[in-house]
């Protein structure tokens, strides 16, 4: 899926549209590259990482899927966008509702960092079990 021509956007769009299938969404960060969400204080490396963490994510909220995202900045090696989500949480039956706000820097046609900003009041409140 990745090889060296890919740009910052469409490494973010592969990872975004794949992300019901976590191999596949991982398989576009280089070896040493890095997802983190420091909000939540979440930090994978590696596609393994990746994969794992995505993996265990669709576990809770199985209906997980990225929309649209809104880029802001684009240039070959990066991207800023935003990119919203509305799922129900498996655990608790509530709906979770996110607009995430992501950098991504791309090396040699791979993700070498994907930073996410999300709203962790509204995470909690809709993984919180009343």
């Amino acid at each position: 899926m990745s090889d060296a021509s890919m740009s910052a956007k469409q490494l973010l769009l592969a990872y975004l549209t794949q992300i019901q299938n976590p191999a596949k969404a991982a398989e576009v960060f280089a070896e040493d590259g890095i997802l983190e969400l420091p909000t939540i204080g979440v930090r994978v490396q590696g596609p393994a990482g990746v994969e794992a963490l995505v993996g265990g994510l669709l576990q809770k909220v199985p209906e997980f899927k990225f929309g649209e995202p809104t880029v802001f900045i684009e240039t070959p090696d990066r991207v800023f966008a935003e990119y919203s989500v509305q799922a129900v949480v498996a655990d608790t039956g509530k709906t979770y509702t996110q607009t995430y706000a992501g950098v991504l820097i791309a090396e040699n046609g791979r993700i070498k960092l994907l930073r996410e900003a999300l709203d962790t009041a509204a995470a909690a409140q809709a993984f919180r079990k009343d």
